[in-house]
């Protein structure tokens, strides 16, 4: 176990309640250590503050896995991966295919689990989880009887932390699961299909628009699989439009939309969601209802003031595809863009639109994605819906 001392008060943020201790903010680094030990860490006063894992190529160099020592790994990992588990099982009964572990919102630093029925998918995002892989993978398949384990990652963060841009499969293999949110199915192909294979952080939102649909022509733009256009199917939706650049996931909508028999007017199309907007405003064509989940515009910081152009232009195209009286459900998922930013972004796209709109709902992520009150970084997607006047 090495040992990490803070620069004098370098604790607050720690004591806090925040998971994360940054390079600048150690008195002198452990030369003799290897990325993902355990370290234990203390204030300058000498007084023990947590036990994480330790990364010195990272601007993150310890994240905190556990407020007390830690003599059996193991024993925190299962304890930690049981907790997440009854939580979900108590909020969603009768699911069985949810967000299991949210990283640091689980207490499980760097590690996101989603469970598909049977099948669970992984990202690693911490050096020292990525070291103790078969024991995530070893309780996963003990305690929750997994049959397949594989991991689907993003490069971006994976590099960020010195960590290889592979996937692997632990257990079994990358199967179709057919998964039940509660009202919908889904078809989810791991091979063909983004991120882990499905947007769970929009699961509670996907039942929120169903109260404001019914009769309505509606536009599901970044549809993705499908989400927030087949609740508006099940809810009585007149018509539904998907739209996305990606060919595969419009497949894959349209397979949904026949899995759950649904039998209102529908329109699979192929587009840039932009190209797409343009051209509905030339065709002066309006619908009851635009809703809008793009990927996330500002990866980082730097990239922010572009990000809010991009965001403003979008929605104000999509406003201006809205009849009078109707609706705009938008997100962002980036969480460089607070949520006072993105609301402002809104307003503007507004004014510019010539739109006069209130805020009816703002959400975040769905219930299976918790937050920590004193980590903001845990708290990143921003779901709205307006009405447009």
């Amino acid at each position: 176990m090495i040992r990490i001392i803070l620069k004098k008060n370098e604790d607050k943020r720690i004591k806090n309640g925040h998971l994360w201790i940054f390079s600048n903010e150690i008195k002198e680094p452990p030369h003799e250590a290897e990325n993902g030990d355990l370290a234990e860490v203390y204030n300058e006063r000498q007084e023990f503050m947590g036990t994480g894992f330790f990364n010195k190529n990272s601007l993150i160099s310890v994240r905190i896995l556990s407020r007390s020592r830690v003599e059996d790994l193991e024993s925190v990992l299962r304890e930690k991966i049981w907790n997440a588990f009854n939580l979900r099982n108590e909020i969603y009964p009768g699911r069985t295919s949810f967000r299991l572990v949210f990283s640091e919102s689980d207490f499980l630093p760097g590690l996101i689990v989603d469970k598909y029925n049977g099948t669970y998918v992984l990202q690693v995002y911490s050096y020292g989880i990525q070291r103790n892989i078969n024991k995530v993978t070893e309780i996963l398949k003990e305690k929750m009887n997994a049959e397949n384990i594989f991991s689907r990652n993003e490069p971006y963060f994976r590099k960020l932390e010195g960590l290889p841009e592979v996937d692997e499969i632990y257990l079994g293999k990358l199967k179709h699961e057919l998964i039940f949110d509660g009202s919908v199915y889904f078809e989810v192909d791991f091979e063909k299909s983004q991120k882990t294979g499905f947007y769970f952080d929009q699961s509670d939102n996907r039942f929120f628009i169903e109260k404001i649909v019914k009769g309505k022509s509606v536009a599901d733009g970044f549809c993705n699989s499908g989400g927030f256009g087949l609740h508006a199917a099940l809810a009585g939706a007149a018509e539904v439009s998907f739209i996305d650049s990606s060919s595969s996931e419009i497949e894959s909508a349209r397979k949904n939309f026949s899995l759950n028999k649904f039998s209102c007017g529908s329109e699979f199309i192929v587009s840039d969601v932009f190209k797409y907007f343009e051209e509905q405003i030339e065709l002066k064509r309006k619908f009851g209802v635009v809703m809008i989940d793009p990927p996330a515009f500002a990866k980082n910081k730097r990239s922010l003031p572009v990000a809010k152009k991009g965001y403003e232009r979008l929605n104000r195209m999509a406003l201006n595809c809205i009849e009078r009286g109707g609706y705009l459900v938008t997100s962002s998922c980036s969480y460089h863009l607070k949520k006072d930013e993105f609301l402002s972004v809104i307003a503007s796209a507004a004014a510019k639109a010539g739109k006069n709109i209130q805020l009816i709902r703002f959400n975040g992520a769905s219930l299976d994605h918790p937050q920590l009150p004193a980590m903001e970084e845990t708290s990143y997607l921003k779901f709205a819906v307006f009405k447009v006047h």
